[in-house]
């Protein structure tokens, strides 16, 4: 098969859609198939670039899909892959095209497991492995693991997508959180809800990102995620897709069990080191507490699993502080971003609401980004402990609300984080507060400095509990008008931009939420993101605090076998431990380790044997 990309055709020579599919989950398959590729002249032009008669091709498919929105006159680029008529023909071919920038062998994307479980797998007591957490990582690592024969046992401290999604409204709605049953926790991950974003800029060899989107269509999501430049689902679709997953691995030998949350890890002790041994594990509903023995723990907490990272810093787990990012929602109208972005083509239904990203270094030596750019949403209460306001967005897969947003975030280092022992004793209480602040302080005057592992979860909540203060303690989030903010005055009143997040946003001064390098950092940046996209500092245009769940806080590092470096059977993964960004990027770190627990059981298996 032979690989062809940079095809460019004019937008006009696409065949147009005529109709987008139904955001609710109770879609017909009708809805889920995706417009027809302009295939006649798809073919005309790889013709050429390999310079055959275009009736010598037998098969052409898309493999991918983007738009050049540089000119006026907007072209579609597409990546083909296709057969010859004559196979034996195909090698010769490429021959004559070495090393062709856009001409190559189509790879093999097809996953292949690394190995399989013996027929008597799971038999003995401990055998199976355990998964913690059950957002995309979590997910493909559970899914993976099963489709090798490892019956995994999931846990997850959250409730099913449905129930979730009731819980979830129960906050935007009525400002009634549930703090195991939110945005943040429960099945599906933050992922679901979220734009459903499903492209990454990781480096993918082996193509496991297109085992994801093969794993997410056979589930249920539209085949045009497995074309899309920026192929996205959307949260009604997500709930879906997820419950098919879970069934997948529950028909595999799996377990799923929700509701459940980890409260402590049995590790030993031994002359070769630290080993997992166990969990302990309470009911969210009846407060019944039980022990699961087992040796090999994939843990896919998230970013927001912050008790469940103090209860592994307790037990020894090696981690340490990391970089991270936080600042604002910025909500403008849609149509001003689709007319900057797609010019005399906004509007069109084969593009869609546009995105984008963007990027500024300020003079106090902060980069100021674009975050979760979410086209045509909303932006959602995303908080999951009491008394704290954080936001996130969020697309259903239409994308067709009024407004545009996205994070608006600031990067920030270690040494940013608070020292001050009333800061941890706010977080973490007055006794391990004290302890914890008395260990950063002496960390942070050893040479070279130290950051203690912690540490960014006390600005975290720092900021949400300035940001629930500001917003009127109900859940409300503080806001401001970016004409105001780049003067430095009150919002009073709302202009144009009427702002999505719900309970609602109560308007005042941001810099009163924030630190001051991330405000002036910010002021800074917008004059210039209005340079590259016009109407991005339109003065109506609102600011929503706070975005503080970029990622995780912290990074539990393990070695090149997946594993803790000081604990044996631990296997971080995942957004939680710092090694994925995003749907996609967890998804296919879920199965990078999944293989290596696999392979350590499998090895265990034969030295028993032998």
């Amino acid at each position: 098969m032979i690989r062809i990309s940079e095809l460019k055709l004019p937008l006009t020579a696409l065949p147009v859609e005529v109709r987008r599919a139904a955001d609710a989950p109770s879609e017909t398959d009708e809805d889920r198939i995706p417009a027809p590729h302009p295939e006649a002249a798809l073919r005309q032009l790889a013709a050429r670039a390999l310079a055959i008669d275009s009736k010598d091709i037998d098969q052409l498919h898309v493999f991918k899909r983007s738009f050049d929105a540089r000119k006026a006159d907007l072209l579609a680029v597409f990546i083909v892959d296709l057969t010859l008529k004559d196979a034996a023909a195909e090698a010769p071919l490429l021959a004559q095209f070495p090393k062709h920038p856009h001409i190559q062998a189509t790879p093999n994307m097809t996953w292949q497991a690394p190995c399989h479980a013996p027929a008597n797998f799971g038999l003995k007591e401990g055998e199976r492995p355990v998964v913690v957490g059950f957002g995309p990582c979590g997910i493909f690592a559970a899914l993976s693991l099963a489709q090798m024969g490892f019956k995994p046992i999931v846990i997850e401290r959250g409730s099913p997508v449905r129930q979730r999604t009731k819980d979830t409204w129960g906050l935007w709605r009525k400002q009634t959180l549930k703090p195991e049953s939110n945005v943040q926790f429960g099945e599906g991950g933050a992922g679901t809800f979220s734009d459903g974003k499903l492209y990454s800029q990781i480096k993918d060899p082996r193509h496991l990102g297109r085992k994801v989107m093969n794993e997410f269509v056979q589930a249920g999501a539209p085949a045009d995620i497995l074309f899309a430049a920026h192929p996205h689902i959307g949260t009604f679709k997500l709930v879906k897709v997820v419950e098919n997953l879970r069934e997948q691995i529950i028909a595999l030998g799996g377990e799923v069990r929700f509701e459940q949350r980890v409260i402590d890890i049995d590790i030993e002790t031994t002359p070769s080191g630290r080993h997992v041994t166990g969990l302990h594990i309470e009911d969210r509903h009846t407060g019944v507490r039980t022990h699961l023995a087992t040796q090999h723990v994939l843990l896919a907490l998230g970013h927001s699993a912050r008790d469940t990272f103090t209860l592994l810093y307790e037990r020894g787990v090696y981690m340490e502080a990391k970089a991270f990012s936080v600042g604002v929602r910025i909500e403008h109208p849609q149509s001003v971003i689709d007319a900057a972005r797609w010019g005399r083509h906004a509007g069109h239904p084969l593009l869609g609401a546009a995105d984008y990203k963007l990027v500024h270094h300020a003079q106090n030596g902060r980069a100021v980004y674009s975050f979760c750019m979410c086209p045509g949403g909303t932006v959602v209460a995303a908080t999951s402990e009491a008394g704290r306001v954080v936001t996130n967005g969020m697309s259903q897969y239409s994308r067709n609300e009024r407004n545009a947003n996205a994070g608006m975030v600031v990067a920030i280092e270690p040494s940013d984080y608070p020292l001050d022992t009333a800061a941890w004793q706010a977080a973490f209480g007055e006794q391990d507060g004290l302890k914890w602040a008395s260990q950063a302080q002496a960390m942070a005057q050893q040479t070279p400095k130290a950051y203690h592992p912690l540490s960014g979860i006390v600005l975290q909540r720092q900021l949400e509990s300035k940001a629930f203060v500001a917003g009127g303690e109900n859940y409300t989030a503080p806001g401001q008008l970016v004409g105001d903010f780049l003067a430095a005055r009150t919002s009073k009143e709302f202009g144009d931009v009427v702002p999505s997040y719900q309970p609602g946003v109560s308007l005042g001064d941001l810099a009163q939420v924030l630190p001051n390098y991330a405000i002036e950092a910010m002021r800074e940046a917008l004059p210039v993101f209005g340079r590259k996209i016009k109407g991005y500092d339109m003065k109506d245009a609102v600011l929503t605090g706070v975005e503080t769940r970029t990622s995780s806080p912290l990074k539990m590092t393990r070695g090149d076998n997946f594993q803790s470096l000081n604990t044996h059977g631990l296997y971080p993964a995942g957004e939680g431990a710092s090694y994925a960004g995003g749907i996609l990027s967890a998804g296919v770190d879920g199965i990078k380790v999944a293989e290596a627990l696999a392979q350590s059981l499998c090895h265990s298996a034969m030295r028993r044997s032998v």
